[in-house]
């Protein structure tokens, strides 16, 4: 699952200490960024309905830096949820190796789909899962007639898999 050698991305519990600081700093600065607090249709992720949570730590300082993880839709797709990576980070490659780590435990699960959203006040979001082989697609369960929700879907295969954890 490792994907960059200047990370340790481990698996923890949704209630992991950790990932719910990384989780409540993310929220943070979505409420900022939303000039408020409600800005996510639908349930929000919990530890029944989410596949995996990853957080990433970097190797010289042990510091926590990012996470991610995926909630099951179904039993061939998931949506990325709590992808997050600190501000002081952003640009040096952890959200693409967090991605490539969920995209690899997404392929191990069976799941064949993996989904995305992100709001009108997420460009570097929506700019990321471009970049990432993300196409957009309708808005899907919650998002669906949201005006400024923004969805992506990609295919998981072996290939996929295989060439994000190589990246």
């Amino acid at each position: 699952m490792q994907t960059n050698p200047r990370l340790n991305i481990r698996k923890v519990t949704w209630s992991n200490p950790v990932g719910a600081d990384l989780r409540a700093a993310q929220q943070a600065e979505l409420d900022a960024r939303f000039g408020c607090a409600d800005h996510e249709p639908g349930p929000k992720p919990s530890e029944v309905d989410t596949a995996v949570f990853l957080v990433a730590y970097d190797k010289g300082s042990g510091q926590p830096v990012g996470c991610g993880g995926l909630r099951l839709l179904d039993s061939n797709t998931a949506e990325i949820k709590r992808l997050y990576v600190l501000p002081y980070t952003r640009g040096s490659g952890v959200a693409s190796s967090i991605l490539a780590a969920l995209e690899a435990e997404a392929y191990a699960q069976g799941i064949t789909r993996i989904t995305a959203e992100a709001g009108s006040a997420q460009t570097d979001g929506r700019n990321f899962y471009a970049n990432s082989g993300f196409d957009q697609v309708p808005n899907f369960g919650p998002y669906i007639g949201v005006e400024h929700s923004y969805c992506y879907a990609k295919s998981i295969n072996s290939h996929s898999a295989a060439h994000t954890a190589m990246a």
